[in-house]
């Protein structure tokens, strides 16, 4: 019964992230040819956008566009995860500027890790993570990075539900196994993940000291192993330092609030 809801709304955020990637105004066959919907379907819903504001409709080129009440919905989320000084996004710039790999930064999501913001690599790499990507906490090394903050109870209560949703065995995590990369992360301050989602593929993570609405949030300069292995050391001591500079940051303006107050 749940599924006709559940399909509309899917669709409805495909089209939303298509205009995204496409950047462009975009007719009803781009969305029944791209995405295979029904063109009746489809017809309705962009016309229920329409109505309700989100799309606006050119009848002459016949084509789609999102309207500025689409560009305004999120404008906030930025201010409420970063704040109105930015400093975690300074940061990765420099990360970015410094070593040119893909600098991301995510937050855990119940059983998983969502990327919430994303620098892309200007060095030659195979592989790209769009924003709103989801991983498994436990498979991910900002996953393990954020897990080291937590309690190992709390842990294995996230791993037992984990495994519970979890239909492939071979799939299934082992508590022991997982431990061992937090541990390893509790005592370096810092996890080094290698080919652990793509092989390959690896990255420095590290998670922030602040919570934003209780939300945890890691740190990461991601890329090919080889690469990341050469300037692990220099990667490691700049995240630190960054990392320090927002711990510092945050407590001159608790101290300004306390002088104001």
């Amino acid at each position: 019964m749940p599924e006709k809801p559940i399909k509309t709304s899917q669709r409805v955020f495909e089209i939303l992230e298509a205009f995204e990637t496409e950047q462009r105004p975009m007719a009803l066959k781009d969305f029944t040819r791209g995405f295979g919907y029904p063109p009746s379907s489809a017809s309705a819903l962009l016309k229920s956008l329409v109505t309700l504001g989100y799309l606006d409709y050119d009848r002459f080129s016949r084509t789609y566009m999102p309207t500025m009440r689409m560009a305004s919905l999120g404008t906030w989320v930025q201010r409420a995860l970063f704040g109105q000084n930015e400093e975690v996004l300074r940061l990765m710039q420099r990360l970015s500027e410094a070593y040119g790999e893909t600098v991301t930064l995510s937050a855990q999501s119940d059983l998983y890790v969502q990327y919430v913001y994303l620098i892309p690599s200007r060095l030659p790499i195979w592989y790209a993570v769009p924003i709103g990507t989801i991983r498994p906490i436990t498979r991910s090394g900002s996953g393990w990075a954020m897990l080291g903050a937590r309690t190992d109870e709390e842990i294995a209560e996230l791993v037992r539900r984990v495994n519970f949703h979890e239909p492939d065995r071979a799939r299934k995590t082992s508590l022991t196994e997982l431990m061992q990369h937090v541990e390893k992360g509790r005592r370096d301050g810092y996890v080094f993940n290698k080919h652990t989602l793509e092989q390959g593929a690896g990255g420095i993570c590290m998670v922030l000291p602040e919570r934003r609405f209780g939300r945890l949030f890691a740190l990461a300069v991601s890329g090919p192993v080889q690469r990341l292995e050469e300037k692990e050391a220099e990667v490691v001591t700049t995240m630190r330092a960054g990392i320090a500079q927002l711990e510092n940051a945050k407590s001159t303006q608790a101290g300004e609030s306390d002088s104001t107050a």
